[in-house]
């Protein structure tokens, strides 16, 4: 911008002395030897204002220019908060939480076989003792399941209180955004709390889900069981031959 402004403040001054030279016309008037041309001091005059004009012009032009880098450079200011770090993190510790749960496993390359070996269909070949055994075991998963999802549910819930906080922050950077990109991220973060919020609520209602799905399995095997012990108990029915 200095660069321009000098050329044309010196293409002005080039101009000057040339506008400015008297033509010595023939109705040019003399006072005390100093030539005085009317006609070429009022066209020399009026050089010298357009001259001005277009430089002024030049400057407004320039400012402008300046004025919308300025503009350019703030829509491209990075927001200066981050939630990505605290999100993430608490979607860690709930990921934590279910990889480190005591009962069943959730992954499915496992669950499958582990489960039949947990809840067979047949008692018919189990001994009482056996059969006592295996109610044991499903009375303690079912219990650990359940003791999965308050603790699941409790740590939803300390993170939905430390939600707010980074709800806030997120609310008034948004508030005080510069520039397009800025307010862009704002909307991003905005979006990113809500997909985490979404991310665990499917996880409870998941693990909610499991410790009904084992609860139920358990009352199953239950009737299976009483049912296999019943008959035994009874027998075939012919009290006397």
């Amino acid at each position: 911008m200095r660069r321009r402004m000098k050329a044309l403040l010196l293409s002005a001054a080039m101009l000057s002395p040339l506008t400015l030279s008297p033509t010595a016309p023939a109705h040019a008037q003399f006072f005390g030897g100093i030539v005085y041309d009317p006609s070429n001091y009022a066209q020399n005059l009026l050089t010298a204002v357009r001259t001005l004009e277009m430089i002024n012009n030049q400057i407004k032009q320039l400012t402008n220019e300046a004025h919308m880098i300025a503009n350019q450079v703030k829509d491209l200011t990075n927001l200066p908060y981050t939630a990505r770090a605290a999100l993430k993190a608490r979607l860690a510790d709930i990921d934590t939480l279910i990889k480190t749960a005591k009962g069943l496993a959730y992954d499915v390359a496992s669950i499958d076989a582990t489960f039949k070996a947990l809840y067979p269909e047949d008692y018919a070949s189990f001994s009482n003792a056996a059969m006592a055994a295996d109610a044991r075991r499903h009375w303690r998963e079912a219990s650990r399941a359940f003791h999965d999802a308050v603790i699941m549910q409790a740590k939803i819930t300390e993170t939905i209180e430390a939600d707010f906080g980074t709800l806030d922050e997120i609310v008034r950077e948004s508030e005080t955004a510069i520039g397009g990109l800025q307010v862009a991220q704002a909307g991003n973060q905005l979006l990113a709390l809500q997909t985490k919020q979404s991310m665990h609520t499917a996880e409870l209602m998941a693990v909610n889900a499991r410790a009904d799905a084992l609860d139920r399995a358990r009352q199953l095997q239950m009737e299976e069981r009483a049912r296999i012990q019943r008959t035994r108990f009874i027998g075939d029915g012919v009290i006397y031959p």
